[in-house]
């Protein structure tokens, strides 16, 4: 005898939506635990494969290996943030050069404004001054906010390493709780998904520093061909910072303009470090994320945009960050439950040759 209950498309359709609303309210308001959690079961099931040839190539005991793992990794991002400090430190030393040419350019830009716009340069400079002051009143509110975030940015990096070794020693716990809460027949479908998510994430993350690496070197090429001088740290600067989806790579371009100003003030460098950062981009989206990232997790630029969109709005960067992830993770858990499959198929990327609608001519007899 079949138990199953059989419910109406309708009442699918809201249950899934609900529950899809429930857990994106929880993220919403949990957003400062899940974020870390969140991190920290990424950078575990990158960290996997190390884990596992140490413990169980090596025979190292799992607390031990974990150690070593997340040990490996705080170094590796240590080393990263420790060149970008001497690069910065040696920058600073060229503060007086970047304020003089600064200045020349301002100038400059008060003289164009001024020849056509008509506004003189008196008019201009009393406006700047009114946005300072307005600046300065609200300054005390931003002080706070920069400090509140300072003190999450440093909470979270020593909470994040502590729940990357929790991830990996108590890996088996977690997938025996999983089993535990479905049926047996279900176990080989279990283990697909949980295979796939291992897969798809560990794709990503290592598709994702690639395209990092590469949009660095184009970058540190391109402005070293025009001429400016640090242009290992900004190429660098401008690979990390691409990952931020859409905002990083404005945030780059601005840190870039600043930075050639320790040469000159010359107008021509700015539009040629533009000209280097669309070309890189163009580069970017329309080769490498395409061959490197979307093949890898499968999700269609519409459900990613909105995705990343959401993800901002829940959780600021980190959210987005973690958008395109959580997104492939469910278009696979999506993929393999019959009745989800269609959310999972309009969340991928694939592109059917044609398809038309055959409707039947209904004759009405009199």
């Amino acid at each position: 005898m079949n138990d199953t209950l059989q419910f109406p498309f309708y009442a699918k359709l809201s249950s899934i939506l609900l529950i899809l609303i429930s857990f994106s309210f929880i993220f919403f308001i949990g957003k400062d635990i899940m974020t870390p959690v969140l991190m920290a079961f990424l950078f575990a099931v990158l960290l996997l494969p190390v884990f596992t040839f140490l413990n169980g190539r090596l025979k190292f005991p799992r607390h031990i290996a974990a150690a070593i793992c997340v040990l490996l990794f705080a170094l590796f991002i240590a080393g990263i943030l420790a060149f970008i400090s001497y690069q910065v430190t040696d920058m600073a030393n060229d503060f007086g050069t970047i304020k003089k040419n600064a200045n020349a350019f301002l100038i400059e830009i008060h003289q164009f404004v001024k020849e056509k716009f008509q506004v003189s340069i008196g008019e201009q400079k009393k406006y700047i001054d009114n946005v300072t002051k307005d600046s300065v009143k609200n300054g005390s509110s931003t002080l706070g906010s920069a400090l509140v975030s300072i003190s999450d940015l440093l909470f979270n990096c020593t909470i994040i390493p502590i729940y990357t070794f929790l991830f990996l020693i108590y890996k088996d716990h977690f997938i025996l709780f999983l089993a535990k809460l479905i049926s047996k027949e279900n176990h080989q479908t279990l283990k697909d998904i949980l295979c796939q998510i291992k897969v798809s994430i560990n794709n990503y993350i290592v598709g994702l520093i690639f395209e990092m690496i590469v949009v660095s070197v184009l970058t540190g090429i391109g402005l070293w061909i025009v001429g400016i001088k640090y242009f290992i740290l900004l190429g660098l600067i401008t690979g990390i910072l691409n990952l931020i989806p859409y905002i990083g790579i404005l945030i780059a371009g601005i840190i870039t303009a600043l930075a050639s100003l320790t040469g000159t003030s010359e107008t021509s460098i700015l539009l040629s470090i533009l000209l280097v950062n669309v070309v890189v981009q163009l580069i970017d989206n329309n080769l490498l994320v395409p061959l490197i990232i979307n093949s890898k997790v499968e999700i269609n630029a519409f459900v990613s945009i909105i995705g990343i969109i959401v993800g901002g709005a829940a959780a600021g960067i980190s959210g987005m960050f973690l958008a395109i992830p959580l997104l492939a993770i469910l278009k696979i858990i999506f993929d393999r439950i019959e009745s989800l499959e269609p959310w999972g198929y309009l969340m991928g990327n694939h592109m059917p040759k044609k398809f038309t609608w055959r409707l039947k001519k209904l004759k009405v007899e009199n």
